[in-house]
């Protein structure tokens, strides 16, 4: 079973080089971005020697922290949006697409099971494209950091202090791999009807999958006067339960005008006890458990035309 998951999960690799390929791009992206940057700031050369002498003397290792993490932020949210494109686009064309290249042909003359292959094709959704998010993210960072560290070096700053000293790499890193993971057990009831979805449809995945969302919330607005599926469907978009509520009295330290090093850390504002103890969570696994039975159901029995 296990290395019969494998050899499926380098099959996803095989077939939808947009895994690995989009997370570059976005890296690519973000990294020219990040030079952009920094050519432009180099032409207010007063006041970047204001500011890296500010940081190198007045500021405290937790303000740097505050100001390193923000730039991890800045530098992640295109990943997370591109791996949300990518897993929709990719969940409802994995089953869709061998049926329609006639490849199930050749995967259903192997040993290999029509639950095997839609589990593999779930957690590739699930585990293995946020964490090559993740990765992505995490070379990202390094090489923005060597970037920033050539640039403040030519200005004349201390790049091992104002980067690499207070540079809270783990904690980001960490964090950034808790959420996106979570994410996905988080909306898995959808992943889970994009590949019921694909597993059925003859064309237009896309279409197929989006149209009753709009509409069952329509019609129940319209004739049964409530908005029960609208709040579980659309609802669900919202804040997750992982993350704890941010007293902003706290962020600061009182009696020196400082950032409170306790608040700093992403690691302290999750909470994964809550995420999995939440009643949402796993009402989400179960119906994405029940869409993917019966997405290997209608794969099992469904015609290859």
């Amino acid at each position: 079973m296990i290395q019969h998951q494998i050899a499926l999960i380098k099959r996803e690799f095989w077939e939808h080089r947009s895994i690995y390929i989009t997370p570059i791009a976005i890296a690519s992206i973000v990294t020219l971005g990040t030079l952009a940057a920094l050519m432009f700031a180099s032409g207010f050369a007063k006041e970047l020697d204001v500011a890296i002498f500010g940081a190198q003397n007045l500021a405290g290792e937790a303000e740097r922290r505050v100001a390193l993490t923000g730039f991890f932020l800045s530098s992640s949210w295109l990943f997370l949006f591109a791996l949300a494109i990518l897993t929709v686009f990719y969940s409802l064309d994995s089953l869709y697409a061998e049926r329609k290249d006639k490849s199930i042909l050749f995967w259903r003359s192997l040993p290999i099971t029509d639950a095997e292959t839609v589990i593999s094709k779930l957690i590739t959704a699930i585990v293995v494209i946020p964490v090559v998010a993740v990765g992505a993210i995490i070379a990202t960072h390094l090489v923005n950091l060597i970037i920033a560290s050539i640039w403040v070096a030519t200005k004349g700053g201390d790049a091992g202090l104002l980067i690499w000293g207070s540079v809270p790499l783990i904690d980001n890193w960490l964090a950034a791999l808790v959420v996106v993971l979570a994410t996905g057990i988080w909306m898995s009831p959808f992943i889970g009807w994009f590949l019921f979805v694909s597993a059925f449809t003859k064309r237009s995945p896309l279409l197929m999958a989006f149209m009753p969302l709009v509409l069952i919330p329509l019609l129940e607005g319209i004739f049964l006067r409530s908005s029960v599926f609208a709040e579980a469907v659309f609802g669900r978009g919202g804040v997750m339960p992982i993350f704890r509520e941010l007293d902003l009295e706290q962020f600061f330290n009182e009696d020196h005008m400082r950032v409170n090093e306790e608040m700093i850390s992403l690691l302290a504002h999750l909470d994964i006890v809550k995420f999995f103890t939440s009643g949402g969570t796993w009402a989400g696994i179960i119906v994405c458990g029940l869409l993917t039975t019966g997405a290997i159901y209608v794969r099992r029995f469904r015609d290859e035309s």
